[in-house]
């Protein structure tokens, strides 16, 4: 009887690093589709909006004789703005801001050591955010908060806070903070 090879065939030992490499080779490429998928944060637009406010940086505003200091950073992949403040005087806080994939929405809260939460909902283009959002007064009375972030340079934004306590028609400014980027 004439052995014979037949063309394509292999030894099943050499078939096994053969279909090992392959099977790593879809588990990586798997992966990296993943790492790009469009509705993740790191590669969504909408979401890489507020990028140009994180960084360290230093906050002076009027009627405050020493600087405030701010660290805006991501977290949670990319999804959630995070700033966490110093104010002076034993006064901290932090603001998080992320953009809904759901709804299409931008949405923020802030917090401070003082026991207020406020709750926003808002709308950001490359270089400015503006969040608006619903508290109460001392009395009880309805107010409306806004913040505006306004990307003035690479290495300054402003931020405002103010106030309504007739729904909009008129504002007055609770907070203008100038940040400038510390210089490492």
């Amino acid at each position: 009887m004439n052995s014979t090879t037949v063309v394509g065939s292999s030894h099943p030992s050499r078939l096994v690093p053969i279909l090992l490499a392959i099977a790593c080779f879809c588990l990586g490429a798997s992966r990296a589709a993943r790492a790009q998928d469009p509705g993740s944060c790191s590669v969504n637009a909408e979401s890489r909006q507020l990028d140009f406010w994180v960084g360290d940086w230093t906050v002076s505003y009027p009627g405050m004789s020493a600087t405030s200091s701010s660290k805006v950073h991501l977290s949670l992949d990319k999804c959630l703005v995070v700033e966490s403040w110093v104010g002076g005087k034993g006064h901290t806080g932090e603001n998080m801001f992320a953009y809904s994939s759901d709804d299409k929405s931008w949405h923020g809260m802030f917090a401070d050591n003082e026991g207020r939460v406020h709750v926003f909902e808002g709308k950001v283009a490359p270089g400015s955010a503006e969040f608006i959002g619903p508290s109460r007064g001392l009395n009880g009375e309805a107010v409306l908060n806004r913040i505006k972030i306004l990307r003035l340079s690479d290495n300054n934004v402003k931020q405002t806070w103010e106030k309504s306590h007739d729904n909009g028609a008129t504002w007055s400014t609770e907070f203008q903070g100038d940040y400038a980027r510390k210089q490492p």
